[in-house]
């Protein structure tokens, strides 16, 4: 198989990140509008591939395949398809990149164009070139087929984002991009060890996805090597009690990074656990379900009620995110179509309405030159357009009706009703929480008198409104009309359901409960 449409879609941004390190010094310009050029002819060529995509039913789990030898002694290789759960991944993160590329644009050039008030100019094309770095290493990580090829995307992933938290963060930057490489190293070389174990009990010689599903017949040694991937992507996504990292990270890094941590980085831990724990390790999968429900529901709980105490803007959303990730996990380890589904879209509009919220706040930061809620209010009556974007991205938040968050938590929630009623009443729960942490978000620094600093804002400019309105559109869009991504993620799930082994609950009138 010598399909190259992926491999030329990973190299689009790479080939623009080798360009971006090798303008000449100062050319700060130039390297924002090859940044912005590259990443817009990604979201094209990822526009050309959704066409050429096939949704029917007769159509094979994983497109547009490529596969060349890498080490042949080992099994290893270049392979690269999508299936529906990868492609609706990858569409979302080639989209978020253009919108960070323009919300960052003036954000190295000077002191004033900084988050933080203490800050001053960093180097503009190292950041615009480890933004497409990042960009080819995500895009890497969802479309990959190769075991080995996942692991070597999934740590490489960790470099330019420490180097973007660590070069262009906050006050306590080099504080928290090292926790996050750290617990993201440890997570690495549990999977390691699995995938390695993985290699040697399968007998197949081949680190080939499709190759090793159903390898693996012992229990015990099943629930071993899940553990090691589970740990991993659970540091990742992250999940409570792997989550510490991340609020760190998430306040620390600037707000295009943040939006690319929070919004597409994350989303590989809870890819991972419907891409390779389910799949490979069934029975552990089932074994280990229970825990991980309550853990994604204490989860949900608790972050919410951090989330109410945070008088940080960017420390409060990055706790929203751990509650988001709550929902996602239960809906995967519900083990039905509508939560796996449901999960699923979840973590492409949360990519979208966090990737959203932390611009929007980036761009109130850069006014304001603080990250403390109390530092602001009456700021939607002097920045309207900035209000009406804060206010919008704050609602989807909160999966209000009409934006395409409420059908994915919807999903979620009716998918397992179905399996484990108190796990989703309890989950419910949560979005009464969410409404408490946004809507306090929004009244404190949008609303109520104006105060002498809020003043002097300047409104959201055209390029500002360019970084925003494309992320807000698709959400509204997303909540109307679903279908075109629901149809391609609902092929992916079923098969996924049906290498664990689990169908859909029955409806009670076939148990007896209604006639």
């Amino acid at each position: 198989m010598h399909n190259v449409a992926l491999v030329v879609l990973i190299l689009i941004p790479l080939l623009g990140s080798i360009a971006v390190f090798s303008l000449p010094a100062g050319q700060n310009q130039a390297a924002k509008v090859t940044a912005l050029g590259v990443s817009l002819l990604t979201v094209v060529y990822t526009g050309a591939l959704a066409i050429a995509y096939d949704t029917s039913a007769t159509a094979p789990r994983f497109q547009f395949q490529g596969s060349w030898n890498w080490i042949k002694s080992l099994g290893v290789h270049f392979a690269f398809g999508v299936d529906g759960i990868a492609f609706v991944l990858v569409g979302m993160s080639v989209i978020l990149v253009p919108c960070v590329v323009l919300a960052s644009w003036n954000s190295f050039d000077s002191a004033e164009g900084s988050e933080e008030a203490d800050e001053k100019p960093r180097s503009v094309k190292t950041f615009f070139g480890l933004l497409l770095l990042l960009e080819f290493f995500m895009v890497g990580v969802f479309v990959v087929t190769d075991v080995f090829l996942f692991y070597v995307f999934f740590e490489a992933m960790l470099v330019p984002m420490y180097f973007i938290i660590g070069f262009f963060g906050g006050p306590r930057r080099q504080y928290a991009a090292m926790k996050f490489f750290l617990y993201s190293l440890v997570g690495g070389l549990l999977m390691l060890a699995s995938v390695i174990g993985l290699y040697i009990t399968s007998g197949q010689s081949t680190f080939a996805f499709t190759d090793l599903i159903g390898t693996i017949p012992d229990n015990a040694t099943q629930k071993w090597l899940f553990l090691g991937f589970f740990i991993a992507f659970a540091i990742k996504a992250p999940l409570v009690p792997f989550h510490t990292w991340l609020p760190d990270a998430g306040s620390e890094a600037p707000a295009g990074g943040a939006a690319i941590l929070v919004g597409v980085l994350d989303k590989v831990g809870t890819f991972g656990f419907l891409r390779y724990c389910l799949p490979l390790f069934p029975a552990a999968s089932k074994w280990f379900a229970p825990t991980v429900l309550v853990l994604s529901v204490v989860g949900i709980l608790y972050a919410a009620f951090v989330a109410i105490g945070q008088r940080d803007m960017k420390r409060l959303v990055s706790y929203t995110s751990i509650a988001h990730f709550g929902y996602i996990g239960i809906g995967i380890f519900a083990f039905t179509t509508q939560g796996g589904t449901g999960a699923v879209f979840y973590m492409v509009n949360h990519g979208l309405s966090t990737g959203v919220l932390f611009i929007v706040i980036g761009m109130l930061i850069t006014r304001g030159k603080s990250r403390q809620i109390a530092d602001y209010a009456g700021t939607a009556k002097i920045t309207p357009r900035l209000g009406g974007a804060f206010l919008l991205a704050g609602l989807s938040a909160i999966a209000l009706p009409g934006m395409s968050t409420f059908i994915s938590e919807f999903l979620v929630l009716v998918g397992t009703f179905t399996r484990h009623k108190t796990i989703a009443v309890l989950a419910t729960l949560g979005i009464v929480l969410a409404a408490i942490y946004i809507l306090y978000l929004y009244q404190r620094t949008m609303q109520g008198p104006v105060i002498d600093k809020v003043k002097k804002f300047k409104d959201l400019n055209k390029r500002e409104l360019c970084a925003v309105a494309p992320l807000l559109a698709l959400i509204i869009f997303l909540g109307v009309y679903p279908k075109p991504v629901l149809d391609v993620i609902n092929p992916a799930v079923q098969a996924t359901l049906h290498d664990v082994g689990v169908t859909d609950p029955l409806p009670a009138s076939v148990h007896g409960g209604v006639k």
